[in-house]
C-alpha cells in the first residue's frame, strides 16, 4: 500500500525543527522578522498537512499561528508556554509518523482523484534503465578482455561509449521532476479549500510533462499550494455572485507550466473577480498605514511583503497575511520573481525561476554540416518551400502562412552557415526559418551554460544538448529566434577564407565548445587544447594563426603560457588573446606585460569585438 506520508514526513520533520530553533531564539531577542519566519514555517506545515489529510498537525499548526500572530506587530522576549506545548504535540505526531506510517485514506466514488504515476515509480524506472546500461557496459568490457583484433576492439569501445552516453542520459533524468507530479496535491488543495469556503471550483493543470531540476519543483511546491488556495478563497466568487454576473457557477483555477529559455514559468490563473484593491487599501489603513494612490501592482507588492489580509476574520484558510509572503520568499530563494496580471476577468500570478537543466522535446534540423534543435512546442508546422512561395521586399523576404505574410530567413545565417539546399521552412509564431532538412523529434536535456560562459552565447541559444555520441549542440530559444529574424533577413558578408587553424586553450569543455562554435561559424578552422601543457605540445608540431587562452587553468596558467611563447624564438610571433572572467586592472596590465595582444573579459563578452580582433591579428 502506498505511503501517503512518504515526502511529508521529511518536510514535517524539517519544519518542526525550524520552529523549535526559532522559538528558542525568541528566548533571547524580540525580532519581528523572526516571528514572521516562524509564521511562514507554521503556515507551510499547515498547508502540507492538509494535503496529506493529517488533521491533527494541520489544526496544531493553525493554533500555533494564532499564538504567534500577535507577536508580529509587538514582539517580546520569552517563549509562550502555549507555543511550546503546541510544538511538543506537533513533534509527537511527527515521531509517530516516522515510527509507523499510517495507511492511505480511502477515496470515495463521489470524489475521484486522478493522479499521475507516483514519482517513486518514475525514479525506479530511470534507475532500472541506468543499471541496465551499466550492466551492458560491464558485459562488453568482459568480452573485450579476450579480443586481440584491433578492429574488434575499436568497435567494442564505440559500443561502450554509446552505452555510457545512454547511462548518463538516464541518470540525468533522475535529477528532473515533472510538474505533473504536483497534480494530486494541488487538486486536493483546490477541492478542500472549495469545500471549506462553500464554493464550486474545477482545477486544471497544463504543462504536466514539463520536467526541470527536482529541487526547483520541490521549492515551488509550497508556493503553488498557497497560490491555489488563495485563488479559491480570495479569487473565485460564490456561485450566486458568479451566476448574477453571467459567469458559470463553477469557478476555474488553472496551473500552467512552460519552459521558457533558461527559466521555468508557472502561472496560477483564476476566473474570479480580480484583485480587490479596495479591500487591500482598507487593510493597510487598519494596520495604521497610508495606502496613498494604490493601484493593482502596488497592492500586490504589499501582499507579497506579508502582514496584510483582506479576510474579515481569521480562519483555517485565510486571515494571517502570510500566504503570498511565503510565495515571495520561496521564489526569491531560487533567484526568481513573481508577477501579477489582474482584472475583472480574474487574476494570474506567475512564478519565474531559473533552471540549470530542462528536459524538452525538440525538432533537430540540419544546417549544412551542423545540427540545431528547436523546441517542438514552439513549432507550428514544417513546410516544403518552392521559389514562388517567397516574396522579396525592401526589408527582406516573407512567405504566406495561413493567409498571413510572415518574415522568413535562413536559420543558418544566424549560425554563420550557408547552404543552397534550404528548401524546408520551420514555422514559429511570428517568423519562419529555412533549414536544409528536419532530422526528427527527440527529448533532450537542455543544460544552461555556467555563469562564466553565459556571456559568450548568442541570445538565440537557450542552452546545449548532447547528441548520441555525447557531442554538444545548440538548442535555440524560440522567442529570441523570432526576435532575431531581422538580422538574418539582411545580406550577410561572406565568411573569411580558410586560414591556418586557431588554437583554443581552456580547461572548461563548455567554453571550448562555445568558442569553437563562434569561430567555426565565422569560417575559421579550430583546434582545441585542454591545458597549457597540452597547448605547448600541439604548438611544437602544428602551425597556427593565433591562440585564444584562458587565464585560470590547473598547472600552468594563461599568463605563464603566453610568457613561455614569447621566450621561444619559433613561437614568439604567434598572436595570443587572453579570454578570462578576471577583470582587475592588475590582470590586464599583467596580460600586456607577458605579451598578449588582446584581453577579453567573459562578463562583458561581445562576439563582434572578438571576431574583429581576430580578423586584425590574422590578416595583418
Amino acid at each position: 500500500m502506498a505511503d501517503p506520508f512518504k515526502y511529508f514526513r521529511v518536510e514535517a520533520h524539517e519544519l518542526v525543527g525550524e520552529l523549535a530553533k526559532g522559538l528558542a531564539e525568541l528566548e533571547t531577542r524580540a525580532d519581528a522578522a523572526l516571528v514572521a519566519k516562524l509564521l511562514r514555517f507554521a503556515h507551510t506545515l499547515k498547508g502540507a498537512a492538509r494535503i496529506v489529510r493529517h488533521k491533527e498537525l494541520a489544526e496544531l499548526s493553525h493554533s500555533l499561528e494564532t499564538v504567534l500572530d500577535p507577536l508580529r506587530e509587538a514582539p517580546v522576549v520569552g517563549r509562550s508556554q502555549l507555543a511550546l506545548a503546541l510544538l511538543d504535540q506537533m513533534s509527537a505526531h511527527v515521531r509517530a509518523m516516522s515510527a509507523a506510517p499510517e495507511p492511505a485514506p480511502a477515496t470515495t466514488a463521489a470524489e475521484p482523484t486522478p493522479e499521475p504515476p507516483p514519482p517513486a515509480r518514475l525514479e525506479s524506472t530511470a534507475i532500472d534503465d541506468a543499471l541496465g546500461g551499466l550492466a551492458s557496459v560491464h558485459g562488453l568490457l568482459a568480452q573485450l578482455r579476450g579480443v586481440s583484433d584491433p578492429g574488434g576492439l575499436a568497435r567494442g569501445l564505440d559500443r561502450i561509449e554509446r552505452e555510457l552516453v545512454e547511462v548518463r542520459r538516464d541518470i540525468e533524468h533522475l535529477r528532473l521532476s515533472a510538474i505533473g507530479s504536483l497534480y494530486a496535491a494541488l487538486e486536493r488543495t483546490a477541492r478542500d479549500a472549495a469545500a471549506l469556503a462553500g464554493k464550486r471550483v474545477r482545477f486544471v493543470l497544463e504543462g504536466a510533462d514539463v520536467r526541470v531540476d527536482g529541487p526547483v519543483v520541490t521549492a515551488l511546491h509550497g508556493a503553488l499550494v498557497q497560490l491555489v488556495r488563495n485563488a479559491v478563497v480570495h479569487g473565485i466568487e460564490p456561485a450566486a455572485v458568479r451566476t448574477a454576473a453571467g459567469k458559470p457557477a463553477e469557478g476555474r483555477v488553472t496551473i500552467t507550466a512552460h519552459a521558457r529559455g533558461r527559466t521555468i514559468s508557472i502561472a496560477c490563473r483564476d476566473d474570479g473577480g480580480g484583485l480587490d484593491v479596495g479591500a487591500i487599501r482598507d487593510a493597510v489603513r487598519k494596520r495604521g498605514g497610508d495606502p496613498g494612490a494604490l493601484d493593482a501592482a502596488r497592492a500586490f507588492e504589499l501582499l507579497l511583503g506579508g502582514g496584510i489580509s483582506t479576510a474579515t476574520q481569521v480562519t483555517e484558510l485565510a486571515g494571517r497575511g502570510i500566504g503570498l509572503e511565503l510565495v515571495h520568499t520561496a521564489v526569491a530563494a531560487l533567484g526568481g520573481e513573481v508577477a501579477v496580471e489582474t482584472g475583472a476577468a480574474g487574476t494570474m500570478i506567475t512564478l519565474i525561476a531559473p533552471v540549470a537543466v530542462t528536459a524538452v522535446s525538440v525538432i533537430d534540423v540540419a544546417l549544412a554540416d551542423r545540427v540545431v534543435a528547436i523546441p517542438q512546442a514552439a513549432v507550428r508546422r514544417v513546410v516544403r518551400v518552392q521559389p514562388h512561395d517567397i516574396v522579396q521586399a525592401s526589408d527582406g523576404a516573407s512567405m504566406c502562412i495561413d493567409d498571413v505574410m510572415v518574415p522568413v530567413a535562413p536559420l543558418g545565417a544566424l549560425f554563420g552557415t550557408t547552404s543552397d539546399r534550404a528548401t524546408t521552412a520551420v514555422v514559429l509564431d511570428g517568423a519562419a526559418f529555412f533549414v536544409d532538412r528536419t532530422i526528427g523529434v527527440t527529448e533532450v536535456m537542455v543544460r544552461t551554460p555556467p555563469a562564466s560562459a553565459a556571456a559568450l552565447i548568442d541570445p538565440i541559444v537557450w542552452g546545449m544538448a548532447l547528441d548520441g555520441d555525447g557531442v554538444p549542440y545548440p538548442v535555440v530559444d524560440a522567442r529570441e529566434l523570432v526576435a532575431a529574424v531581422g538580422r538574418a533577413r539582411r545580406v550577410l558578408p561572406a565568411a573569411p577564407a580558410r586560414l591556418r587553424p586557431i588554437l583554443v586553450v581552456d580547461d572548461s569543455l563548455t567554453t571550448r565548445m562555445l568558442e569553437q562554435s563562434i569561430l567555426e561559424s565565422a569560417g575559421y578552422t579550430v583546434e582545441l587544447a585542454v591545458s597549457a601543457e597540452d597547448a605547448l605540445g600541439k604548438l611544437e608540431t602544428g602551425d597556427y594563426a593565433m591562440m585564444l587562452v584562458d587565464v585560470e587553468m590547473p598547472g600552468m596558467d594563461g599568463f605563464s603560457l603566453v610568457a613561455e611563447l614569447r621566450a621561444r624564438p619559433a613561437l614568439a610571433h604567434l598572436p595570443a588573446v587572453l579570454v578570462t572572467s578576471r577583470d582587475a586592472q592588475a590582470d590586464r596590465d599583467r596580460g600586456r606585460a607577458v605579451g598578449a595582444q588582446g584581453y577579453i573579459v567573459k562578463g562583458r563578452f561581445d562576439q563582434g569585438e572578438l571576431l574583429g580582433l581576430i580578423h586584425r591579428l590574422v590578416h595583418t
